[in-house]
């Protein structure tokens, strides 16, 4: 017997996503993840990979998953915005301490990205 529950069908409306989908959704990860290594800008590209694909996604588990990888771009866009502001304001002054939120940052970003791989690799939504 498992440890998780189990998921009848897998699938948010009952229907089943093309295999193209779900391929495209595992490097719409893998471009977040590299994201993380470039400093965010090819992150970039999987946002725009998540809002076109994300219609053909609708009505399965993946709608989900482009939901959590949109909010874990516009969030993460926003606290290293104000991370940003922070150090300017304090005239750099902040350098000195702006690395603890933005390691903070970076490891909620990777914790989002994780996490969501790991459910589409089970294929369940994540929540």
């Amino acid at each position: 017997m498992s440890d998780f529950p189990s998921v009848p069908n897998s699938t948010a409306g009952g229907t089943a996503p093309s295999e193209s989908t779900v391929q495209i959704t595992h490097v719409t990860y893998a471009l977040f993840a590299l994201g993380l290594l470039t400093g965010g800008l090819i992150a970039v590209a999987g946002l725009i990979v998540a809002y076109i694909k994300r219609d053909d996604a609708a009505g399965t588990y993946l709608a989900s998953h482009y939901g959590w990888l949109i909010r874990t771009f516009w969030w993460s866009l926003l606290w290293g915005a104000l991370i940003c502001v922070f150090v300017v304001l304090t005239i750099g002054i902040g350098l000195l301490v702006a690395w603890i939120p933005a390691g903070i940052l970076w490891i909620w970003h990777a914790y989002r990205v994780i996490k969501g791989w790991l459910r589409l690799a089970d294929k369940r939504e994540v929540n």
